[in-house]
């Protein structure tokens, strides 16, 4: 790419720039312009990393590094100013990739699995899914209710785990019966304890709304409950630690010794 092919855009009021500032600053405007905003150097090499390539990439005049002219189909660079006015950050990151959003993705059957019921929260669900691709879960199932998962929140919490899953969103209970996995719900109260419990392999593991847990239609397809012992008397875990302590038990017990 040569230097002309770098477009320099000067106006807050291009058509462009009005664009972008609706896809990071509104957590689903991705669903109606079918692409993502993802700042951020972290951000943006984890998707390169994975062949993932811009459709655009976006910098601050003063982060301008020729190194990304291959990382992107077009290069935009904008005056400091306009590119903290299109950054939803305390502290913009004067880089930026806009993605066209994947083809929508199939349900898988067969694989380890995570299921958002009600997950609202962005960081917890972006931290969930960071564990995910830790712990082998290659397919992540957001049900009706859970915080748009390609939201700028979620992306940022989530630190480039999004590009190494399978990402559904919008399902509801009944598309359960396809996932040919057994299902296991989890519960701060109720159910058999995670370290005395034989955990299948593979499975889909739920986890639930921050204040009312798992809900009764998912319950109810569910083929076991599963709690955390909590010696120390806490009421209940924060969804993210939850999903981290049981995904990693899985994984661990799927490991060959």
């Amino acid at each position: 790419m040569s230097a002309s092919a770098v477009q320099h855009v000067t106006s807050r009021d291009n058509a462009l720039m009005k664009d972008l500032r609706r896809l990071s600053q509104d957590s689903t405007a991705y669903r109606r312009q079918q692409r993502v905003w993802l700042e951020g150097d972290h951000l943006c090499r984890a998707a390169a990393q994975r062949g993932v390539k811009a459709a655009i990439a976006v910098f601050a005049e003063s982060a301008f590094d020729p190194q990304w002219e291959s990382a992107a189909e077009r290069l935009v660079v904008v005056p400091d100013a306009i590119f903290a006015g299109l950054s939803a950050l305390d502290s913009p990151a004067k880089m930026a990739f806009v993605l066209d959003m994947p083809s929508p993705a199939q349900m898988r059957a067969g694989v380890a699995t995570v299921l958002l019921d009600g997950v609202q929260d962005a960081g917890n669900v972006g931290s969930i899914l960071r564990c995910a691709a830790a712990f082998g879960f290659a397919q992540v199932v957001a049900m009706k209710g859970t915080a748009a998962l390609w939201s700028p929140k979620v992306l940022r919490a989530g630190m480039g785990a999004h590009f190494a899953l399978s990402l559904l969103e919008g399902f509801d209970a009944g598309a359960l019966s396809t996932l040919g996995v057994p299902l296991l719900a989890t519960s701060s109260h109720e159910g058999e304890l995670l370290h005395e419990a034989r955990l299948p392999w593979p499975c889909a593991w739920v986890f639930g709304h921050e204040g009312r847990g798992v809900s009764r239609a998912v319950a109810e397809r569910a083929t076991g409950c599963v709690r955390i012992a909590q010696p120390g008397g806490e009421e209940s875990l924060n969804v993210a630690a939850a999903a981290a302590i049981c995904l990693h038990a899985s994984a661990a017990k799927a490991i060959p010794k």
